[in-house]
């Protein structure tokens, strides 16, 4: 991709205290970078979990009985890292995997009391600060915000298969990033 002519630059002139449009962007790129990490940290440091097994533990919560595969699709995560986090909950004694009574085939899901007292101490929200924030926008600012970000992924020659990939999985099943 060929560096566009300085006049078809959209940064424009510095504003009152001498930003241009462009660092000031890259700021607030940092701004929101930061606050998803202090939240997570927050969470590890509260209650010694990371952010996507506690959001887990949430979705097992209000959802007894829930199997793997309907965690990872309200996780948005692969089947796999769903089952990781399920295993890492079950050796932490905070959820039970059980056999339904109706097909032994099925796992089920439930929040023991130690799940449930770690949620009491986790900060919220439990998904997440961004995706809350992000669902707080109305239609017109979300659809510009995914229309501007898609033209920052172009000029970025980013690779376009990574939007269909689950949120999570971007996660180990700590919680920490890749």
């Amino acid at each position: 991709m060929s560096a566009p002519n300085p006049a078809e630059r959209s940064a424009g002139p510095p504003d009152a205290a001498g930003v241009d449009l462009d660092a000031r962007v890259l700021r607030r790129f940092r701004v929101v970078f930061n606050a998803v990490k202090t939240h997570f940290q927050q969470v590890e440091k509260r209650v010694g979990l990371g952010g996507s097994q506690v959001w887990a533990l949430s979705v097992i919560r209000d959802r007894p009985g829930i199997g793997v595969n309907d965690l990872a699709a309200a996780l948005d995560v692969h089947q796999t890292t769903a089952s990781n986090l399920v295993k890492a909950l079950v050796s932490a004694g905070l959820v039970e995997a059980g056999r339904a009574q109706h097909d032994r085939r099925v796992v089920e899901l439930r929040l023991l009391p130690d799940g449930t007292a770690v949620l009491r101490k986790a900060p919220g929200p439990f998904s997440g600060v961004l995706p809350q924030a992000l669902a707080r926008l109305d239609r017109k600012a979300l659809a510009r915000l995914d229309a501007d970000l898609g033209a920052l992924i172009e000029e970025l020659e980013g690779d376009r298969r990574a939007e269909r990939v689950p949120l999570a999985d971007a996660f180990t099943a700590s919680g920490r990033p890749r």
